[in-house]
């Protein structure tokens, strides 16, 4: 009996001593502190080696994102603009029309994946997912004929191979068995859903390198940098709250014993310390002294070492520092036209359109595409990149220019155009005709016309 059949309540009959439920599931045992999941006991690379789970840690990345502005706004930026999105068929190039784009009733499941939702909402959900967890899954209801999008750390992955059932993550022979979603997560007792393949899509754009089968999330490079900016936030805040002043270390205070010393201390903070005690003169009895220690904002240079923390975490998520607004892209020439557009240039064509492919390639199999066609997206009515609109426009231009050149040079109009829109040249065919009149090669020029 196959694990899926198994777990399904299934028996197709066949050799049920080669997969086994425990030689594929095995759940890790798990603590939680200060947001932060931890796995114990035995754990390796792959798990068990039969299955692979979603990062643990997506509950902390979350709290990290929302406790670091930088960090949310480059994912905030990043769900926002491939949300705008929409989804249509293009025809490939087995297709009699290569290029076309069309769409069909198949694309209403996307349109409306629940009751009440749109496109965008349902990639920006994905998004948030993947840039967090590295994964977004979204399973397709049959019987509802409706998407759910499934919280990526409830959802574990479950491999199989022949060869080697026990490290099948790594087996030459290893196959996707399906996947199990836990309500609750794993360690919350609740039974597992059997997911088939067929019914779930998969979306990780960040191969995760120690892993072959889930993503990374691009916080995990950007964690250091993320609790940096989060701790410098604390330091403002505390340097504000103690009176924008240094620390100062007074000594040579005169106290008997040790109470009378800490009765002079407590003075000195209840007097001195906090805002609300800014400016007032320390005046310190015979012998006392006051030394500064610490540095302020100007001296510890803390606008140029938070913008530099910045800046490191909106190149980690690929979102650059003029289009996310922050300090270090709001200085000196980056606001320039010309390298503003440089940039969005650079985000568009480096992380937009390889992003938007992905999460077609990964929706596709929910949706009965066309056999000579592949799901596509629509980035037309996209305000991001009108510019870049126009520069479509002008290629489109170039192109209609060939067109007509090759026309002229008596080259088939049907051959000329599939040549031009499959870009390959070696489809034109001569009509044998020459000169822009295609005469016919050796024919007489027309006589003149004479008055009557």
């Amino acid at each position: 009996m196959r694990l899926l059949d198994r777990l399904a309540g299934r028996d197709l009959g066949g050799d049920s001593s080669r997969y086994s439920f425990d030689d594929y599931i095995g759940w890790v045992n798990e603590f939680t502190y200060q947001g932060n999941t931890f796995p114990t006991g035995l754990n390796t690379l792959y798990g068990s080696g039969s299955r692979e789970n979603i990062s643990s840690d997506f509950g902390g990345y979350v709290a990290a994102v929302k406790a670091c502005p930088p960090a949310f706004a480059a994912q905030l930026v990043r769900s926002q603009l491939l949300s705008e999105i929409r989804f249509t068929f293009r025809n490939n190039r087995r297709s009699a029309t290569p290029g076309r784009t069309f769409g069909n009733r198949a694309l209403e499941l996307l349109e409306q994946p629940w009751p009440g939702a749109t496109t965008g909402e349902l990639v920006s959900k994905m998004e948030w997912h993947e840039g967090l967890a590295g994964n977004a899954y979204v399973r397709l209801d049959r019987t509802r004929k409706r998407l759910q999008v499934l919280r990526p750390d409830w959802v574990t992955i479950v491999l199989g191979s022949e060869s080697d059932p026990e490290y099948a993550a790594t087996a030459l022979d290893v196959e996707l068995v399906g996947y199990l979603y836990t309500n609750g997560g794993p360690m919350s007792g609740n039974t597992p859903t059997v997911l088939f393949p067929e019914d779930v899509a998969h979306w990780s754009p960040l191969p995760d390198p120690d892993a072959a089968w889930r993503g990374m999330s691009w916080i995990t490079p950007a964690v250091r940098d993320i609790q940096g900016d989060r701790l410098a936030t604390e330091h403002k805040l505390k340097f504000f709250e103690l009176a924008g002043t240094p620390n100062l270390v007074v000594k040579g205070v005169k106290a008997p014993t040790e109470e009378q010393f800490k009765d002079v201390v407590k003075r000195i903070e209840n007097r001195h310390q906090g805002y609300r005690n800014a400016y007032r003169t320390l005046v310190l009895g015979e012998g006392a002294d006051a030394t500064v220690v610490g540095s302020n904002m100007e001296q510890m240079a803390f606008k140029d070492t938070q913008g530099a923390g910045e800046t490191r975490i909106a190149s980690l998520s690929r979102v650059p520092a003029v289009v996310l607004n922050i300090s270090e892209g709001l200085a000196g020439s980056s606001l320039n036209q010309g390298n503003f557009g440089a940039a969005r240039r650079q985000f568009s064509d480096g992380w937009l359109s390889p992003t938007w492919r992905s999460l077609s390639a990964a929706l596709a199999k929910l949706v009965d595409v066309p056999d000579d066609a592949d799901l596509w997206t629509d980035s037309s009515d996209v305000p991001f990149l009108r510019e870049d609109e126009k520069d479509a426009a002008s290629i489109e231009q170039i192109k209609a220019s060939t067109i007509r050149q090759l026309v002229d040079g008596g080259f088939d109009p049907r051959s000329v155009v599939d040549a031009v829109a499959r870009q390959d040249m070696t489809l034109l065919k001569h009509t044998g005709k020459l000169s822009v009149q295609l005469q016919e090669p050796g024919a007489a020029a027309p006589a003149a016309a004479t008055d009557a």
